[in-house]
C-alpha cells in the first residue's frame, strides 16, 4: 500500500476508507448470519421451532460477506500468495510478478463484474425466489456488484502501484 493510500490523502485514501467501511459492513452481515443461526439452534432446542429459512439467509449472507471482504484483501495485499516464487527473486522480478498479478486481478474482476451483472438481469427478469422465505434472489446481487466495483478499483490501485515499482 502506498503512503498516499495509508495516510488517507487523495483518491486512493478515499478508496481505502470506503473499502475498509465496506469490509466492516461485510463483517456485520456475517455477525447477522451467526446470530440468525444461533437463534435458530436455540429456538429449535428450547421450543422445537427452528427459524424457518435460516439456511437461505445463511447462503445469501455468507456470499455477500465474502464479496464485501474481497476489495479489502486486494487493496491491502492480503490475498493468498506463494512466497516460494518471490523468496529468492530480485526486487525487479518481484515488481514484475506483482504487475502481472495486478493485470490478472483486473481482468478477472472485470469478467466477474460483467457476468454477475448479467446474472442480476436474468434473476430480475425471471423472478426467482428462495424456497421458504420467498426473497428475490437478485437482491443478493446488488451488494455483490458494489463489492466487485470496489474490487475493480482496488485492483486498479494495486496495478498502478506495481507499475510504479517496475518503472523505478
Amino acid at each position: 500500500m502506498s503512503a498516499e493510500t495509508k495516510t488517507g490523502a487523495g483518491p486512493q485514501g478515499l478508496a481505502t476508507r470506503v473499502i475498509t467501511g465496506w469490509a466492516l459492513v461485510g463483517g456485520l452481515v456475517l455477525v447477522g448470519v451467526v446470530l440468525i443461526n444461533a437463534w435458530s439452534i436455540l429456538s429449535g432446542a428450547l421450543f422445537n421451532k427452528p427459524f424457518a429459512g435460516d439456511f437461505e439467509l445463511t447462503e445469501m449472507g455468507a456470499a455477500i460477506a465474502v464479496f464485501c471482504f474481497l476489495p479489502y484483501c486486494q487493496l491491502t495485499g492480503a490475498n493468498v500468495s506463494a512466497d516460494i516464487f518471490t523468496m529468492r527473486a530480485s526486487p525487479r522480478s518481484v515488481a514484475l510478478m506483482s504487475l502481472f498479478a495486478g493485470l490478472i486481478a483486473l481482468l478477472f474482476t472485470a469478467i466477474l463484474l460483467w457476468r454477475m451483472s448479467a446474472g442480476l438481469v436474468d434473476y430480475r427478469e425471471y423472478e426467482e425466489f428462495t424456497g421458504i422465505l420467498q426473497i428475490p434472489i437478485w437482491w443478493a446481487f446488488l451488494p455483490i456488484l458494489v463489492s466487485l466495483a470496489l474490487l475493480f478499483y482496488a485492483a486498479v490501485i494495486g496495478f498502478l502501484q506495481a507499475l510504479k515499482r517496475v518503472a523505478r
